[in-house]
């Protein structure tokens, strides 16, 4: 990130240099639109406590990380968080300056929690001195050039490709008169002036305003928060080369532009200097967490434990497996959304067993769809692509569809056009009445794909085939007792005029349809080589068994079937589609109780272009649970839960449980944690509000004409205009397996183990159906109270 120059070789430059990249670190990564993935916010803080990060950023944010106050009073009042949850956590904390004891803790919650405030910038010291917004000012010219510079495709001028970020900035700002024009007279010189790399201007900066080594670290992160997502877009390009082992400046050069803007007016307004000291000594203290942050952790632990008591008592009573062969099986993705279709299914026949796996179904493809040479990741973001795959038809047809594209493309280009634009609508305006009523009435016309079957390229060899497919198997702990008929049900969501219509897509899949990846999954299972070497690896697959992708489509629970694929007869699908069918109405019944609207209108708002809540997305997720389905099948768990299908006594060595610990658990968490922090900090982790939001460099959006980049989840994913649909809470995870196993796979993986034992995540183990054991942050295990009264 920062590359140190000889000419700078004291211990104070490397010190301040490497605040910088620990400022860096702390930023958490934002996707570009065409691959929404939920993202960490807190990213950058799993090595410390809710409490500790609290303090954090409240100093370089003026956020709180946990819900107003009032609103766990009130679930106190109601009977929802018991004493005994607020005990145990109140136990739980180590801090010092907790409440003494229960009473004192309820008496806390009834009162209002001190709102944070950020250490103040120079640009809010000079704009109270002078009147001038300039924190408006900087957002919306940083704002403006950073549109261009970052820019993927959207815009019809951009900068001269190939410079930096910091060098582009200063080429842009010392022409640009917008900060002189405000007032801040000799900006362009100023910056003309600036030195020629980043690091040489952030060490002038520093020196220039006596920022300290003890004040340079939460200093130059609050400067970056500062920038909103313009940051978090930069911080992905860091993730994106360090996965390809290079690495990425170009978060070092916005510290260096906005530290620049700093030094710029620190010197047109010298009356800001005492106060500017005074900040720096807010900067240099130790970060320790005050009483009212520790309190609040502890407030939202209990509201944790109050959760997690309720699931223990919907999991006491686990149904027995029976072992014979199910009449049908079909494997859904994780995702929560599914844990509402798999039980609609499961009810229309006892036959009918379902499971949870990752929905790329252990298939790490990039994918060339038809037409395109454009490669999608069909992967969580954790992994990289091993294998390649293709919906290339034959070259007519490909060239064929390449024109049309282009085509589009050019018409696209050209309506957008600053002056074409206008006889665009003119002249095509009349063409789009019938499609503009259509969408209006929620009619349009429905999507299906039309695309050839997916295959990988190159193909895979008739070993590689086998080994492939038994690792899916058993990672899916599925090796025996297979249906006839074997669902691979990927997801996506068809949404109209949504720019994060990809987060609804799967995760998994990298922000995806899941389409792609339950056809490859299938082909390879139906493949007769794969078939022929499975008993090699110790599965006993029967000649009679076909696997068959499929669609879930989340936002209208409608499962389309790619039966076609493969060959094979196709009568037996018959009571299968009826199955299908009769599922997706109970799970829209059940889904439209908290949807706004009537429950007849629940399809057509997929369709509807000014939707702004076409489904609830993964909103009010909580749990994770990898274990057999039997354990669950007879709970309700809302469509709060990822149902992920594991069986520790088929695992010999443990490794599926240390892929579900170290990808699928991560991912899950990274989900949960975006609409917490979506949620409790709105302002800062938030998207804002869809109303107003304007596309920007086909990376993210802004609201209204321009300014910050908006990350994170529109205000319209979590709340109905009523009430909050996400209760923001840490996610448990339960497993059935083994403490020790467990723990052996957190030792090997301590980037996976600080989740855990700062809090980021809970950590339960199954047995017997029950919530066995609690995961504690020193490493070790405690029985719950739970199962401990069962004994």
């Amino acid at each position: 990130m920062f590359i140190k120059h000889t000419q700078f070789s004291s211990l104070r430059v490397s010190s301040i240099l490497e605040a910088g990249t620990s400022a860096i670190r702390a930023i958490p990564p934002a996707f570009p639109l065409d691959a929404t993935v939920a993202v960490n916010p807190f990213l950058g803080q799993v090595g410390e406590g809710l409490a500790e990060a609290s303090a954090r950023l409240a100093r370089t944010s003026g956020i709180s990380l946990t819900r107003p106050r009032s609103s766990y009073g009130t679930e106190i009042a109601c009977g929802h968080i018991l004493d005994e949850d607020l005990t145990a956590a109140l136990e739980a904390s180590n801090a010092g300056n907790k409440p003494a004891d229960v009473a004192q803790l309820k008496a806390f919650a009834q009162m209002d929690g001190p709102v944070p405030a950020a250490v103040p910038t120079i640009a809010e010291l000079a704009a109270s001195v002078s009147g001038i917004d300039w924190p408006s000012v900087i957002e919306k010219t940083v704002g403006l050039w950073a549109a261009g510079y970052f820019d993927r495709g959207q815009a019809l001028w951009s900068p001269a490709p190939g410079e930096g970020a910091y060098a582009a900035w200063r080429s842009w700002a010392s022409r640009d008169l917008t900060p002189e024009i405000a007032g801040l007279t000799g900006f362009c010189s100023h910056v003309t002036t600036s030195p020629d790399t980043s690091e040489q201007a952030i060490l002038r900066v520093t020196d220039r305003l006596g920022i300290s080594v003890a004040a340079a670290e939460t200093l130059f992160h609050r400067l970056l928060m500062d920038l909103g997502g313009w940051a978090q877009h930069a911080r992905w390009l860091l993730w994106r080369a360090e996965q390809d082992g290079t690495t990425d400046g170009t978060l070092g050069d916005l510290l260096a532009v906005r530290l620049i803007w700093e030094e710029a007016l620190f010197n047109r307004f010298p009356a800001v200097a005492d106060q500017c000291q005074a900040t720096l000594q807010l900067h240099a203290a130790p970060l320790v967490p005050d009483r009212d942050q520790v309190i609040d952790a502890i407030l939202q632990d209990a509201a944790e434990r109050a959760y997690q008591r309720s699931l223990g008592q919907q999991l006491k009573a686990p149904t027995k497996y029976t072992g014979e062969r199910p009449a049908l099986q079909a494997a859904f993705c994780i995702d929560v959304r599914s844990e509402v279709i798999r039980r609609a299914l499961e009810n229309q026949s006892p036959s009918i067993e379902t499971l949870g796996f990752a929905g790329f179904f252990g298939l790490p493809a990039a994918h060339r769809d038809h037409g395109s040479d454009v490669e999608e990741n069909h992967l969580p973001v954790l992994l990289k692509p091993s294998m390649t795959s293709t919906c290339h038809g034959s070259p007519g047809e490909e060239k064929t569809a390449r024109i049309g594209a282009r085509a589009i493309r050019a018409l696209d280009r050209f309506r957008q056009a600053a002056v074409s634009s206008f006889a665009y609508v003119e002249a095509a305006g009349p063409l789009y009445v019938t499609k503009l009523v259509k969408d209006s009435l929620g009619r349009p016309t429905r999507k299906v794909s039309t695309s050839a079957a997916p295959r990988l390229d190159p193909a895979l060899d008739a070993e590689t085939k086998s080994a492939t497919a038994a690792a899916v198997l058993k990672a899916m702990s599925l090796t025996n007792n297979h249906a006839q008929v074997v669902l691979l049900v990927g997801h996506g969501a068809n949404v109209k005029n949504n720019p994060h219509e990809s987060a609804y897509h799967c995760g998994a899949c990298g922000g995806h349809s899941g389409e792609v990846s339950a056809r490859l999954l299938a082909s390879l299972l139906n493949d007769a080589e794969t078939r022929s070497g499975l008993a090699a690896h110790g599965i006993d697959l029967p000649d009679d068994t076909r696997f068959v992708a499929a669609l879930h489509d989340t936002t209208t629970d409608e499962i389309t079937l790619f039966d076609k694929d493969q060959s094979g007869p196709v009568d037996e699908f018959d009571l299968l589609q009826k199955w299908l069918k009769r599922a997706g109405a109970e799970a829209r019944a059940e889904r439209a109780l908290r949807l706004p609207g009537t429950a007849a209108s629940i399809a057509a708002r997929a369709f509807n272009w000014a939707e702004i809540r076409p489904e609830w997305g993964l909103a009010d997720c909580a749990a994770f649970i990898a274990a057999p389905r039997h354990l669950t099948s007879k709970a309700n768990l809302e469509g709060r839960a990822f149902l992920h299908s594991y069986d520790w006594q088929t695992d010999e060595d443990f490794k599926a449980l240390e892929l579900i610990l170290t990808a699928p658990v991560v991912v899950a968490s990274w989900i949960s944690l975006q609409y917490y922090g979506s949620s409790v900090a709105p302002d800062v982790f938030g998207g804002g509000n869809k109303l107003i939001h304007n596309v920007v460099g086909g990376i993210g959006v802004v609201e209204g004409n321009g300014g910050r980049l908006r990350p994170g989840l529109p205000a319209q994913a979590l709340h109905d205009g009523e009430k909050g649909m996400h209760t923001p809470l840490r996610l448990s995870v339960l497993v059935e397996a083994p403490e020790e196993a467990i723990s052996a796979i957190l030792d090997a993986h301590p980037d996976v183990r600080n989740l855990f034992e700062n809090g980021w995540l809970h950590l339960f183990t199954l047995r017997n159906g029950r919530m066995a054991a609690r995961y504690q942050p020193d490493g070790s295990w405690a029985e719950e109270e739970m199962n401990r009264q069962a004994a």
